[in-house]
């Protein structure tokens, strides 16, 4: 099984061979890229299509690892420091309904 580290390293190596890094990319348009799989994902759980909604939640991940690579984000060491921060927590935290 790959680490996270290795996931970023190879899915970017991929986006850059396909063409998709040949400039620098600004984070809003990466960001943006994200957040259209996410609907993309919304529409598929909404459709009742299991099959679309999990290959649009790997196209969320595949998205966000090749964004942290792209950015200089150590992702592994970032989830686990956020992690730690969240078990800190109190229960549902923040009044948030959901």
């Amino acid at each position: 099984m790959k680490t996270i580290r290795e996931l970023q390293e190879m899915i970017h190596a991929n986006a850059i061979n396909k063409g998709w890094w040949e400039t620098t990319r600004p984070v809003p348009e990466v960001l943006c890229l994200i957040h259209s799989e996410v609907s993309e994902a919304l529409e598929a759980y909404r459709n009742r299509d299991r099959d679309n909604f999990c290959e649009e939640l790997a196209d969320i991940a595949i998205r966000l690892l090749d964004a942290a690579q792209a950015f200089g984000v150590d992702l592994n060491n970032e989830i686990m420091r956020k992690h730690e921060k969240n078990k800190k927590r109190p229960w549902r935290h923040g009044g948030k309904a959901c």
